[in-house]
């Protein structure tokens, strides 16, 4: 049963009940004078009074009663409707949207253990999963390549064209050198360079080298001498005085070639801030990578191999970008789950949040709710709400008709037992 069927059927009981009384007070009125028939005349006075009552106040909520110093308290609703929908904002705001409102609905409810016990069951992981899964395939048939390539390239051409070079490399340079972390590189860069010199294979390559040289330099003299002695000899001398020069290196933090070091890398920095030929040059090289077609070949060729990767991988059963986004999933939940403080911080700065945003948000939905309704056709808000509490209203007629006769037949009675005090009987 629809709503205007169960409203159609309250009125009908609700006439009936009216009708009911009237016929009772006039088989009371027509029946011979008795103590019956004056308390059911009694009773249906009461419960016709009652009734009438009830209605004319169900009625008048609706619509236009067109009674004498009356009409003007009938059809509430329509005629005040700005008024309702100005209240009913300030209500919803006051009731609902308010800063306390909402974060005692946040310490109640406790979002952060639900949404870690939805994220840490399997089957939502894989749901979310697939979800992700199906957004980046509808991505990927929806975009136009030339424009996303068009896009990437716009935009790191804009990214790069405010870059200042020089400055920036100074910058990281200047991390780097920072409590001489440059010269941490340094004893990397010897050790590593040592190692290589110990090699057989770096002093046969020495060697061969060597004589090749002697060959080129020296073809006559190269052929009276022992070469392969002679160069297995200069790898090994080269290598041993290198190693020895290396390890004097690394252990002494005060030796000339650390500090030259730290004056070349010093001296380069300061070039790089303040030299307008060495800022130039990096200015040149900026605009010869953005406007050369390396740089657009590059980005064509990044994206395609991306989408072709993302559309191979969301074909297989076994999409590796499902699994990472379910295994992610999980694996959120569960930190979230195990880490009770993690999830007291989570809700605090959602508390937080709805404070700092309700009374925005709060504005914006009383206002929407407010012209809403203003909006509204009267007699079409009164057809809305009638349809949706006329029914109970009805039944409050119903009960004014029953309870109109039940106070009939009391003051019948007291009447008459006041009578009988009176008069005896």
């Amino acid at each position: 049963m629809d709503k205007s069927q169960a409203l159609r059927r309250a009125k009908r009981l609700a006439l009936i009940c009216l009708l009911a009384a009237v016929a009772l007070f006039v088989g009371a009125s027509l029946a011979p004078p008795s103590l019956w028939s004056g308390l059911l005349r009694a009773m249906a006075e009461a419960a016709m009074v009652g009734a009438l009552a009830d209605w004319f106040a169900v009625s008048a909520l609706f619509r236009h009663l067109p009674l004498p110093w009356l009409s003007r308290h009938t059809a509430i609703i329509p005629r005040n409707k700005d008024r309702i929908a100005d209240n009913l904002a300030v209500f919803v705001e006051e009731k609902f949207l308010s800063p306390q409102s909402l974060a005692t609905l946040v310490r109640r409810h406790d979002p952060a253990q639900r949404l870690s016990a939805w994220m840490a069951a399997p089957e939502n992981a894989a749901r979310l999963g697939s979800y992700m899964a199906q957004a980046v395939g509808a991505v990927l048939t929806l975009t136009d390549d030339r424009r996303i390539q068009a896009f990437v390239r716009d935009a790191l051409h804009a990214a790069l064209g405010k870059l200042d070079l020089s400055r920036s490399l100074a910058t990281v340079l200047d991390t780097l050198t920072l409590d001489g972390r440059h010269q941490q590189l340094l004893d990397r860069a010897i050790v590593a360079l040592a190692e290589l010199l110990n090699r057989e294979e770096t002093r046969a390559f020495i060697a061969e080298r060597m004589v090749e040289w002697l060959q080129r330099e020296y073809p006559k003299i190269e052929k009276l001498l022992p070469s392969s002695w002679i160069g297995e000899k200069s790898a090994a001398t080269l290598a041993d005085i290198l190693d020895k020069l290396l390890s004097g290196i690394a252990e002494d933090p005060q030796h000339s070639l650390r500090q030259a070091f730290d004056r070349q890398l010093a001296g380069f920095i300061e070039r790089l801030k303040q030299d307008p030929a060495l800022r130039e040059r990096a200015e040149q090289i900026k605009r010869e990578v953005l406007q050369g077609e390396a740089v657009n070949a590059y980005v064509g060729s990044l994206w395609e191999s991306l989408r072709t990767w993302l559309r191979q991988d969301l074909e297989r059963p076994d999409s590796a970008l499902h699994a990472q986004a379910a295994a992610a999933t999980q694996w959120i939940g569960r930190a979230l789950q195990e880490d009770a403080a993690l999830r007291a911080s989570l809700n605090d700065h959602l508390e937080q949040a709805m404070a700092s945003l309700s009374p925005e948000v709060a504005q914006l939905l009383t206002r929407h709710i407010s012209d809403t309704i203003k909006q509204w056709d009267s007699a079409e808000l009164s057809r809305q709400i009638e349809l949706n509490i006329g029914r109970d209203l009805q039944y409050i007629r119903i009960n004014g008709t029953l309870v109109g006769g039940l106070i009939g037949a009391l003051l019948f009675g007291l009447s008459w037992l006041m009578q009988w005090a009176a008069h005896g009987p």
